[in-house]
């Protein structure tokens, strides 16, 4: 892989989480506190990205595999989403805001697999094996981190974290410096087989295999739902300050991008993509085993690791795998189809499932967390077992 290429998609990775991660931690602060949004309407507001990603990476990878140019779309969802996050950061209301996002949702899930199909394409066009994208997976949760970390900044500086508005518009100029920088990437034209790409990736529904593999990417990629709708509470609630909260749960982002650096290439490799699931799936059980479990705070803090873990070892492998045996001409469709189990219909089932679970074992605005994280704990336990037995990679 040349240093040409390699700086090229690692940029696109990282501005591509970069929009996401400088508006989706931070926003429910702002819908909660100066806004007055209830819980309920919050949660349907942050259901509005899974929503779109059971529909939109469908309908992109369509388009990517057999009309158009994988940077042109990237470069008019980017654009259009700038827009919308700007005209988000001045609606007050809840319906008018809903549709804002939703409109923004639709654009921004379009571009999730394709900055994913637009690396695969290009490492195979110049003989890369798929297990060097972990050297460009890495600046996603780099990204993620650095954004938040300059926002803090920008809030300590500007004072502007009152209203919170800071975060969309933050994420608006990160979508414009996306767009003008996709005019740049490498020319990726789509297959034009005469085919239906779609068709071809349902297709591999058939193999019993993959549709276990999909089957289980939708249950545990809904069980991270508990940990970000949970984590920040249940960390507050044995003891751990509100302020040291991100920073803690931050701890996940670092060993994210180690773990993608210098670990899920090696173990690939070894042990396969049926072991490399199960032991993100492992990952995520020993998380919530852990919550479960009488511990210390400092326990609880080094336990984000394993979420850290899991995300690399699960989904990124899991997208990996995709790649792998994704038919000729229909890879953007293929990773269509793995983001929207993962962070469409797994994400959106997980939202709700949480908000029952956790609201079922609230009472006098107190959360029983042992039996909410038994929950997941429970399904992820029954995903590892799956992976061990039935799953063959």
């Amino acid at each position: 892989m040349t240093w040409q290429l390699y700086l090229s998609l690692s940029v696109l990775m990282f501005l591509e989480y970069a929009v996401w991660g400088a508006w989706y931690p931070v926003l429910a602060a702002r819908l909660l506190g100066p806004l007055k949004f209830s819980g309920k309407q919050t949660g349907w507001i942050y259901g509005a990205l899974p929503m779109a990603c059971i529909v939109m990476p469908l309908v992109a990878g369509q388009l990517a595999d057999q009309w158009v140019n994988t940077e042109l779309i990237l470069v008019a969802a980017h654009l259009v989403g700038a827009l919308l996050l700007l005209i988000a950061g001045w609606k007050r209301n809840f319906a008018t805001l809903f549709v804002v996002i939703l409109l923004y949702s639709l654009c921004y899930a379009a571009t999730i697999p394709l900055v994913n199909s637009m690396m695969f394409y290009h490492l195979k066009a110049n003989n890369v094996d798929l297990g060097k994208s972990t050297y460009i997976f890495m600046w996603a949760p780099i990204a993620w981190a650095l954004v938040g970390y300059f926002l803090t900044g920008w809030r300590w500086t500007f004072k502007t974290g009152e209203e919170g508005r800071d975060c969309l518009f933050m994420a608006a100029a990160l979508s414009v410096v996306m767009g003008v920088t996709c005019l740049l990437m490498p020319h990726t034209p789509p297959a034009r087989t005469g085919e239906i790409p779609m068709l071809k990736a349902f297709d591999m529904l058939g193999s019993a295999n993959f549709l276990i593999f999909i089957i289980i990417s939708i249950a545990a990629a809904g069980m991270m739902q508990f940990y970000f709708l949970g984590t920040a509470q249940f960390m507050q609630d044995n003891g751990i300050a509100s302020k040291n909260v991100p920073a803690s749960m931050a701890i996940a982002q670092a060993v994210q991008a180690v773990a993608t650096l210098f670990l899920l290439g090696p173990l690939v490799a070894r042990a396969g993509y049926k072991w490399t699931l199960a032991i993100g799936a492992a990952s995520w059980l020993i998380l919530y085993i852990l919550y479960v479990a009488p511990k210390p705070r400092w326990l609880i803090v080094a336990s984000q690791s394993f979420h850290g873990l899991a995300y690399v070892f699960f989904i990124i492998a899991g997208q990996m795998f995709g790649a792998a045996i994704a038919p000729e001409g229909s890879g953007a469709s293929v990773q269509a189809l793995v983001i929207t189990s993962q962070s469409g219909i797994g994400l959106f089932l997980g939202t709700h499932l949480a908000g029952v679970v956790m609201d079922k074992f609230r009472k006098e605005g107190k959360f029983a967390w042992r039996p909410i994280f038994t929950v997941p704990g429970a399904i992820m336990l029954a995903c590892v077992l799956a992976l061990a037995i039935l799953f063959k990679g």
